[in-house]
């Protein structure tokens, strides 16, 4: 689908244009937003600011994620093993719910002409979780037997079985020396999830039902008003002409960019954060023939020492009806915070307020910086050696080094200290007139529940209100369906069907025989 064209030019006039809502950036986070509130506010302006010439061409662009449908069906670091053997599941909960609410969220917009064709963003692809090494095997067994019985993970198989494995994934079977043992967790619930689309449908809808949208507008800067409102100051980039624009309510979703917006805010629930920029890189299948003979998303384990977002997966994608193939992410580094960023960014974050969180993550965090300086070090065969433990038989002449998007780790302060996390992480003013989105995985999956934190905590006033309204988008509100299997049961039937993820792949054979690599 095309980006959205409903953008008017800012009035010439010398007072600032007012509107009831800004949302900066136009990314799956401000669509999801706006979409929301457009439900419970049909009369609210909602104005869109993005400083690109196209809607998701960030971090919610396709190729700048591995789109995975986070619900912790196969991400092993939602499920940290504890010292005694047995293994936590309380964040793949929470990350799995959080899921849910998207998926209802989705088919009530489906339902209500908001969105289309749900197979232009999202499509049916099994989520699997592979080791190999007899440790990481007991492991994945203590992990099956620990989420199998729950509600939340009803259809997920263990598959220690060598001729299984090779039937179900050919292309990792291929060359693969069995005396290694290995392990599967295969769940066929998962998805693939082209955000990048699903952005465009959002805010297509936003501007068709009244909304805003100019591309190619950068917001310099965000102050607060003696009545409580907020002017920013909004350059078009393309003729240089620079505006104001107020605003009742703001929200920064503009990924990498929000940390430099929400400091000049002055709001004080900004103060002391920081932000650690890192780069993601692929191999990218150009092999018509391979990308045949996988249909999966497979996770493995992080390296020792190696941080939660460098888990290594191959994954199946869905983009344009398309299947590809890819494999990382592979860790680069750049002091910009967006991928069409800065070279200063990194250095203008840092503020009198936020050098020391900073300084003591750089010390804390030394296995990190251990890490980068080892995946910057990797040559083209250090690559395709790392794919091989997923594809024995992987040819460099088969893949594209291809880099994906940028992502801003949160640095938290804690007391004197701070505390780099590799989850988001939503600000808000006490006010509630101001709001913004940090850090990166499960991000974009997380889109309807985190804007949803939003809405209560920034329109307590209202949200009570809204809830009725709520409801009938997200049925599931307020109550967690791991405590409710009947309800989850009803919902997640009622999405499937909706969403068209009772329907097969595009990829041919999900399970085609092993074949000649």
């Amino acid at each position: 689908m095309s980006t959205p064209v409903a953008e008017h030019e800012l009035s010439k006039q010398s007072a600032p244009v007012t509107t009831d809502v800004v949302l900066v950036g136009a990314g799956i986070m401000s669509a999801t937003l706006g979409t929301l509130l457009r439900q419970v506010e049909p009369n609210w302006s909602i104005t869109t600011f993005e400083r690109l010439d196209a809607a998701a061409a960030e971090s919610s662009d396709p190729w700048n994620n591995a789109g995975t449908g986070h619900s912790a069906l196969c991400e092993l670091n939602y499920t940290p093993q504890n010292k005694d053997g047995s293994v936590d599941i309380s964040k793949a909960l929470n990350v799995n719910e959080q899921f849910q609410v998207s998926r209802q969220f989705w088919t009530y917009a489906l339902e209500n002409g908001v969105l289309s064709d749900p197979k232009n963003f999202i499509n049916p692809i099994p989520h699997v979780s592979f080791v190999h090494g007899a440790e990481n095997v007991k492991y994945l067994r203590a992990r099956y037997d620990a989420l199998a019985g729950n509600p939340l993970f009803p259809d997920m198989e263990y598959i220690d079985d060598k001729d299984e494995f090779s039937r179900r994934l050919p292309l990792m079977a291929a060359g693969r020396d069995f005396s290694d043992p290995v392990a599967l967790n295969w769940s066929d619930g998962g998805t693939d999830v082209d955000f990048g689309a699903l952005t465009k449908q959002l805010l297509n809808y936003g501007a068709a039902s009244g909304g805003t949208i100019h591309f190619g507008h950068e917001v310099h800067d965000i102050s607060k008003q003696s009545n409580g409102t907020w002017t920013l100051k909004v350059e078009n980039r393309r003729t240089g002409e620079t505006r104001k624009v107020n605003a009742k309510f703001v929200f920064v979703g503009a990924g990498g960019g929000a940390l430099h917006l929400l400091q000049k805010s002055g709001i004080k629930e900004a103060k002391g954060f920081g932000g650690f920029p890192v780069s993601g890189e692929w191999l990218r299948c150009t092999n018509p023939e391979l990308i045949k003979m996988h249909s999966a998303k497979v996770y493995g384990k992080a390296s020792v020492g190696a941080p939660p977002m460098s888990v290594p997966h191959l994954d199946t994608r869905v983009i344009d009806g398309k299947p590809g193939l890819l494999f990382g992410p592979y860790a680069g580094w750049s002091p910009k915070f967006l991928k069409k960023g800065k070279t200063t960014d990194l250095f203008s974050s840092v503020k009198p307020g936020n050098l020391l969180p900073m300084l003591n993550v750089g010390v804390t965090e030394l296995s990190l910086v251990k890490y980068l300086v080892t995946e910057l070090a990797q040559t083209e065969a250090d690559r395709i050696e790392t794919l091989g433990e997923f594809m024995p038989t992987a040819k460099a002449e088969d893949f594209e080094f291809v880099t994906a998007g940028q992502r801003v780790q949160v640095i938290r302060p804690t007391g004197k200290g701070g505390k780099l996390e590799f989850g988001t992480a939503v600000i808000n003013a006490s006010d509630g007139t101001i709001a913004g989105l940090l850090g990166a995985s499960p991000g974009a999956s997380t889109a309807v529940p985190a804007m949803l934190d939003v809405m209560k905590k920034c329109f307590a006033d209202r949200y009570a209100s809204w809830e009725p309204k709520l409801r009938d988008m997200v049925p599931s509100l307020g109550t967690k369906l791991a405590e409710n299997p009947s309800l989850f049961e009803e919902i997640w039937a009622r999405t499937s069907s909706a969403l068209r993820l009772d329907t097969a792949t595009p990829t041919a054979d999900r399970f085609a025989q092993p074949a000649a690599v």
